[in-house]
């Protein structure tokens, strides 16, 4: 049974990591720094999926691309069922293979990439059945897609994340 303690601590930090998934991106853009070559959105849900759950993850993760593009327009508008079938696999597998099963952070973090990107590639296989989309599934795993498109923000993601996660940790450990 959770205690008020951990219902508040989960619905601020979950709030946190939303907000934050909202915000990064807003920054990115307006530095002039791409989303598809950063995948900001993606280190907020990461990061309440490893620092929060499961459920703080999937919640993060779903909510995030449709309530950005309601507040900002970003991501583009074919984008965000995409992203909302991606992101909470992302914040889901974090925190069940890293908290749950207590799995290494760098293969859940893998993991957690790796069933993501192919979910979105599978709503891209089934959208595209219905709309004309910029890409298709085949062009998103090939050579110049979304992947390698995306190789900067995932190789920060693989440092920055078990950074983070560590840093939180030692904080929270310091103060009890």
């Amino acid at each position: 049974m959770l205690t008020i303690s951990d219902k508040t601590h989960f619905m601020t930090h979950t709030a946190l990591y939303l907000a934050l998934a909202v915000l990064l991106p807003i920054g990115f853009h307006t530095f002039g720094m791409a989303g598809r070559i950063f995948l900001p959105m993606h280190l907020p849900v990461l990061l309440a999926g490893f620092l929060v759950g499961p459920v703080s993850g999937l919640l993060v993760g779903l909510i995030a691309p449709a309530l950005s593009y309601l507040l900002t327009g970003m991501p583009p508008t074919y984008a965000v069922p995409l992203m909302t079938l991606e992101l909470p696999i992302y914040g889901l597998i974090a925190g069940l293979c890293y908290q749950r099963l207590r799995m290494n952070i760098y293969v859940t973090l893998l993991l957690a990439m790796i069933v993501g990107r192919l979910m979105f590639a599978l709503g891209l296989l089934v959208l595209g059945m219905f709309m004309d989309l910029p890409y298709t599934a085949t062009v998103f795993f090939s050579a110049s897609g979304a992947i390698a498109t995306g190789l900067p923000g995932i190789a920060a993601q693989i440092v920055l994340v078990p950074l983070i996660v560590a840093a939180v940790r030692r904080e929270t450990a310091n103060k009890r």
